[in-house]
C-alpha cells in the first residue's frame, strides 16, 4: 500500500508524547485485544516490533469481525475514510497507522490533526457512560469496539 515512503524516529518508542495525547492502550495491546477486524497491518509488519504480533489477533484474507475484542464490525471502509479527509499522504491507513508510527517514536507536521481527532472520540465514551451500566459490555458493543479502535480502553467505562 506504500512504497518509499522513508520517516525518522526521533523520539524513543512509547515515550515523550504530547502532553494532549494520552493513550490508554499501546498498538501491541489493541493488537492483542482485537481490532479492525484483524486486517490491520498484515502487509508490513517488519515496520513495527515483531512483539506487537506475537499474540495479535490477525487475519490475512479478509476483515473477520469475531476477531475484534467485542466480536462486532466497528470499522468503516477505506474509500469512506479517503471521502471524508481523513487520510494523509504519509499514512495511507489512517490513525492507526499513524499511531504505531507515533508510538514507534515518529513525529511528523499531521501529529496535532490525528490528535485532534483522537480527543474528539470522548463524545463516544460519553455516550457509552450515559447510556450503559458501568462494566457492562454488552451494552452499546460497535461503540465500544469503535473507542477501542482508537487506544481508549473501552473495557473500563
Amino acid at each position: 500500500m506504500q512504497r518509499g515512503y522513508v520517516y525518522y524516529r526521533t523520539r524513543p518508542a512509547g515515550k515523550h508524547f504530547d502532553p494532549a495525547f494520552r493513550p490508554e492502550l499501546t498498538p501491541s495491546q489493541m493488537l492483542q485485544l482485537g481490532v479492525f477486524g484483524g486486517r490491520y497491518l498484515t502487509d508490513c509488519r517488519a515496520e513495527f516490533p515483531e512483539t506487537w504480533f506475537s499474540r495479535a489477533k490477525l487475519c490475512a484474507s479478509k476483515h473477520d469481525a469475531a476477531l475484534n475484542c467485542f466480536g462486532v464490525n466497528a470499522s468503516q471502509p477505506l474509500a469512506v475514510w479517503r471521502r471524508n479527509g481523513w487520510i494523509s499522504g504519509q499514512d495511507p491507513r489512517g490513525w492507526f497507522q499513524w499511531y504505531c508510527r507515533y508510538y514507534s517514536g515518529r513525529r511528523s507536521p499531521d501529529d496535532a490533526r490525528q490528535i485532534r481527532r483522537w480527543r474528539a472520540i470522548v463524545r463516544h465514551i460519553a455516550a457509552i457512560r450515559r447510556n450503559c451500566e458501568p462494566g457492562d459490555l454488552a451494552c452499546r458493543r460497535r461503540q465500544r469496539q469503535a473507542v477501542l479502535h482508537w487506544a481508549y480502553d473501552s473495557r473500563k467505562i
